[in-house]
């Protein structure tokens, strides 16, 4: 099974198991509110029903308690309600005609309340007493009520949370696989990114290495034909060459990690840095640098990432240049600075404009960058005009535009 195989495996049974988590913990919220909803709903409205019994035993122990006797008792719901009038000794004094001739169906003290049976229905009756005075005797009023509409309210929104919990959890399914699998497709490819940026970096770095390796192994075996200066020479451009592929890793890295300290933000005068590499690329190329369009510039920022960033343009054009290499730098007062750096090379496909600011990026011929430098260069262009609020992009295939926001002059 190769190594690409065993990862989706790996990620997938990652996605599954976090999906059964986020179900079951969902379900389990789910169920343990739903439960709460049916019980406090089941209990409020309950004591609606109570509240409603001892209301109506209220209204029949006042009319006692004035002296008036005791009223005929009368419910207007014989189904669906009762009421009984019982003296200490749980006598019914009282009742409504729906229980009249049945004994005390409840002995309860006054302001108690109970959950009784009664051969009214086979549900119980939820019934409430009240205290009341009849000259001497000490009385007691029972209103016994059927919670029939508290059952259906209750059974209704069961129904319903039986109904929509397997619905949300399906959803919650869904969901949760969506987003794991969103960022665990992050997750891989910034894996195998991360495995092709180290695999890259190692090539880089192998052949500085092997090249300085080979000519010592030359010289030692055929010492009495070594050229100790070609071979320091050999030594010297293979060690700068390498030390500065890991200052551009160093580079990148710190701008992976974001944690690293910001260099201090300072005004920078662009136009010199530009007229900088100009004077380099005469000194050490045969191209025509052409830096008429370089005009004042100023912005804020550190002064040595900008540096790099005009070199590693000015190093591509010139890597790809046929003989001429032209620099336009404007501030145009509209808050932006505009650097542009072309050569008459071979352009870049439009496809791969974009693509070319990405990491050890290896373009087809004519426009390839295995000629010369690890396709870092413009890479850290991407980097530095981003950590400095600009952007950098292509145009008409050798013309590379830089955009950051312009700094006050003095």
């Amino acid at each position: 099974m190769t190594g690409e195989r065993r990862q989706q495996r790996r990620l997938r049974a990652v996605r599954v198991r976090a999906t059964l988590i986020a179900v079951l913990a969902v379900a389990i919220a789910l169920v343990a509110g739903g439960t709460a909803l049916v019980l406090g709903l089941r209990s409020e409205l309950s004591g609606d029903v109570r509240d409603a019994a001892r209301a109506r035993a209220q209204q029949v122990a006042r009319v006692i308690d004035a002296g008036r006797g005791v009223p005929a008792s009368t419910v207007t719901d014989p189904a669906e309600e009762f009421l009984q009038v019982v003296d200490a000794t749980g006598k019914v004094v009282a009742a409504s005609s729906n229980v009249r001739g049945q004994p005390a169906l409840a002995r309860l003290k006054p302001g108690a309340s109970a959950s009784v049976r009664t051969p009214l229905d086979e549900d119980p009756f939820l019934v409430a007493a009240v205290g009341a005075r009849d000259d001497d005797r000490e009385l007691v009023v029972l209103d016994g009520r059927a919670p029939s509409g508290v059952a259906e309210a209750t059974s209704t929104v069961t129904r319903l949370l039986l109904i929509g919990l397997p619905v949300l959890l399906v959803l919650a399914a869904a969901a949760t696989w969506a987003a794991v699998g969103l960022a665990l497709r992050r997750v891989a490819r910034a894996e195998a990114a991360q495995r092709r940026f180290v695999s890259d970096a190692s090539h880089e770095l192998r052949s500085p290495v092997a090249a300085v390796r080979q000519h010592a192994e030359v010289a030692l075996a055929h010492p009495e034909r070594a050229d100790a200066q070609a071979l320091a020479g050999t030594v010297h451009d293979e060690s700068v060459r390498m030390q500065r592929l890991v200052d551009d890793l160093l580079l990148l890295a710190r701008a992976d990690e974001g944690g690293a300290p910001a260099a201090p933000r300072r005004p920078v005068d662009l136009d010199d840095l530009v007229l900088e590499e100009l004077r380099r690329l005469r000194s050490t190329t045969g191209l025509r640098v052409d830096g008429t369009a370089v005009g004042a510039a100023r912005v804020a920022g550190d002064e040595d990432a900008l540096r790099r960033l005009v070199r590693n343009l000015g190093e591509n054009a010139a890597r790809h240049a046929r003989a001429r290499v032209a620099f336009t730098l404007a501030d145009p007062g509209d808050g932006r600075v505009r650097l542009v750096v072309e050569d008459d090379g071979p352009g870049i496909p439009a496809a791969d404009r974009a693509r070319v600011f990405e990491r050890f990026v290896r373009l087809d011929e004519p426009r390839s960058r295995g000629a010369g430098g690890a396709g870092l260069g413009l890479a850290i262009v991407a980097e530095v005009a981003a950590a400095h609020g600009g952007s950098v992009r292509v145009e008409d295939g050798a013309r590379f535009v830089v955009t950051l926001p312009s700094g006050e002059r003095n």
